[in-house]
């Protein structure tokens, strides 16, 4: 199927199911949804960052710090974080993801979701999708830290990364 016909639940402020269309629509139409993030971690405890291919829908190219994505009609945020934490870094028998917190992102401009951020351990030998991750990498937070003002971060996850910051430093 192609990823535009996938179809959505949209939500309102308030993250209720207000209507369902394609994600391609939605998208066109700049329609809130609900999307997923996972930070990755591999026994070693270093983070899954890798660079989207240049045919994804949103974000084409840029790095990320998570893995994740569009939660389908019907689904919920524990069950699309397991799945998208499976297909993105190409394993099965994954853990349940733990969820951590959700808000709202919305960047002023058309791009609106409500945010599902998780945590997982993947010790597991990865093997992303080709048509999902252009390149990928385990970095230690010192790596990610020096690469955040030298690559170009997808915005959304950035925002995800930065509310995870404060959520682990309120404890």
């Amino acid at each position: 199927m192609n990823p535009a016909d996938e179809i959505l639940d949209i939500v309102d402020e308030h993250d209720r199911v207000v209507d369902r269309v394609p994600r391609g629509e939605a998208y066109a139409r700049g329609l809130r949804h609900r999307c997923v993030f996972v930070q990755a971690r591999d026994a070693a405890g270093r983070l899954f960052v890798h660079r989207r291919t240049a045919t994804k829908l949103v974000f084409p190219s840029l790095y990320d710090l998570f893995v994740g994505g569009v939660v389908g009609a019907g689904e919920s945020y524990d069950e699309a974080a397991l799945r998208e934490a499976e297909e993105e870094l190409g394993v099965t028998g994954l853990p349940r993801p733990r969820p951590l917190f959700r808000f709202l992102y919305d960047d002023g401009a058309g791009h609106s979701w409500w945010s599902a951020v998780y945590e997982v351990r993947c010790e597991l030998p990865v093997r992303p999708q080709a048509e999902e991750v252009a390149w990928y990498g385990f970095l230690t937070e010192d790596e990610v830290a020096r690469r955040l003002d030298e690559w170009e971060w997808v915005p959304d996850g950035l925002a995800a990364y930065e509310r995870l910051g404060e959520f682990r430093s309120a404890g």
